[in-house]
Formats: C-alpha cells, structure tokens, sequence
C-alpha cells in the first residue's frame, strides 16, 4: 500500500469517527427539539386552561359581589325590622308599667325576682330545707306572674301590641333566615373562587417554570447544533482531501501503467526490428503505442 493509499485509509478513518460524533449530536439535538415541541404543548394547554380558569373566577366573583349586595340589602330590612320590633317591645313595657301602677302590682320587678330567684337556686349550694322555702317562693312569683299578665292581657292595647310583637319578632326571624342563606351562599362562591385563583397560580407557576426550561433547552440545542455543524464541516473538508488524493492515486498509477506498457512497446519494436516473429498481441501493443 502506498503513502497516499494509507493517508486516504487515515483520513476515511477520522471521516467515519466524525460521522459518528456528528450521528450522536444530531440524534441529542432532534431530542431536545422533541422535548421543546412537547414542552411547548404542555405550556399552550396550560394557557388555555389558565384563560378557562380566569373566566370561571370572573364569573364566580360576579355572583359573589351580587349576593353581597343581596345580603347587605337583606340585613337592612332585618335590621329595620328589628328596631320595629325593639320598639313594640318598649310600647309593651311602658303600657306594662302604667297597668302593673294601675293595679299596684310591678310585673317587671317580678319578672326580675322570678329570675334571681332562678339562678340562685341553680348556681347557690343550700339545705333541703332553704331550697324548699325557695322553690315555693318560685311557685308564688310564678302564680302572681301569670295573674298580672292574664289581667293585662285582657287589655286590648297590649293584646294588640303583644300581636304585633310576635309578628315582627317571627318576620325578623325570616329575615335573619334569607340573610343567612344569601351569606352562605356569598361565602361558597367566595371559597370556590379562592380555590381556582390557588389553582391559578399553581398553573402560571408552571408556565413559567415550562417557559424557563424552553428556552435552556433550545439554548442547548442551538450549542449542540452548531457542535454538529462544525463536525459536518470537518467531514466535508475530509472528503474533499480524500477526494484529492484518490486523483493523486488515480493519475500516478494510470501514468505508471502508460510508462510500463510503452516500455514493454518499445521491447517489441526492438524485436520487431531484429526481424523476430510477433503474434496478434505483440501487433495489437505496437499499435496500441503508436508504433506501426
């Protein structure tokens, strides 16, 4: 093998070891652009997903600040009403002492006593016979108590006002009922908008973390890419010297082919003259070199 038959062998060899490397960065590349592209569409559905998100707040929001207003408008009537109610309450009381002044009897301070009377015997320690003295006390309040309210009763001002009373006192009630409900109701969709918004942000958190690892990752690729590139050139610089030498070759034995067949031409020419017989080759070679 010659020195330019070996120098080819070498460069063919680093050639192929190129390839190789030049294979191995192309595959890392083309997978860094897979994993950018699924990336990519992980980051556009989450998008999506976060446009959904946000209109499901907005809307949640929406119905949550109209039940607020629900709400604060139902505590006003409630509140309306119970001041209505708190002044039947007064009109009773003030007809109650102008009865109890009448009939010299003082069903309030009873009421008061009764009461006393109540928590002492629930809260006090005292012997079998004090707590019996104390509970016929009770009994007797109990009795005067619910003679005075009979008579008053029958009076129809308080019948009137104690009817109005309850009406108001059972409207109140209802009242504080609707605000309950429209409050719970506000408060559900307060909590479930807090929920999306926490849901929100855990999807913006990861769009950015998906856009961060986008753009390393095409940083990479692009590195890798031009690694690539430059082994492609070293290849092509390879096969063009490669190229060149097997010229080289070519031309040096095709020239040493020539100089051995016009020796061996001249041979049979000197023979050819010595008056020596030629076959049909030895004809067809001086012809071939230009010799007869």
């Amino acid at each position: 093998m010659t020195e330019g038959e070996l120098n080819i062998e070498e460069l063919r060899k680093k050639r192929d070891d190129y390839q190789v490397k030049a294979n191995e960065l192309k595959k890392r590349r083309n997978e860094l652009h897979a994993l950018s592209k699924k990336l990519a569409e992980e980051r556009d559905n989450l998008n999506a997903a976060i446009r959904k998100l946000r209109n499901e707040i907005a809307e949640h929001k929406k119905k949550r600040d109209e039940l607020n207003e629900r709400v604060k408008h139902a505590k006003e009537q409630r509140n309306k009403l119970n001041e209505k109610y708190l002044q039947v309450k007064r009109r009773i009381r003030a007809l109650e002492r102008q009865r109890s002044a009448a009939t010299g009897t003082n069903l309030i301070a009873l009421r008061k006593q009764l009461k006393a009377l109540e928590i002492e015997q629930m809260t006090q320690p005292m012997s079998p016979q004090k707590e019996k003295k104390l509970i016929e006390k009770i009994s007797e309040l109990h009795e005067k108590i619910k003679k005075q309210e009979e008579i008053l009763n029958r009076d129809p001002k308080l019948k009137k006002a104690f009817e109005e009373e309850e009406f108001l006192k059972r409207k109140a009630e209802k009242q504080h009922e609707v605000v309950e409900k429209l409050a719970e109701k506000a408060q559900k969709e307060h909590e479930e908008m807090i929920k999306l918004v926490k849901k929100l942000e855990n999807h913006v958190k990861r769009v950015n973390e998906i856009q961060e690892e986008i753009v390393n990752t095409k940083i990479k690729a692009d590195e890798i890419h031009r690694e690539f590139i430059s082994y492609v050139d070293r290849i092509h610089e390879l096969e063009r010297k490669i190229s060149v030498l097997q010229d080289e070759t070519y031309r040096r034995r095709r020239g040493e082919r020539i100089s051995s067949l016009q020796r061996e031409a001249e041979e049979i020419f000197e023979r050819f003259k010595r008056g020596e017989k030629l076959s049909t080759e030895d004809l067809m070679m001086l012809q071939k070199a230009g010799l007869i």
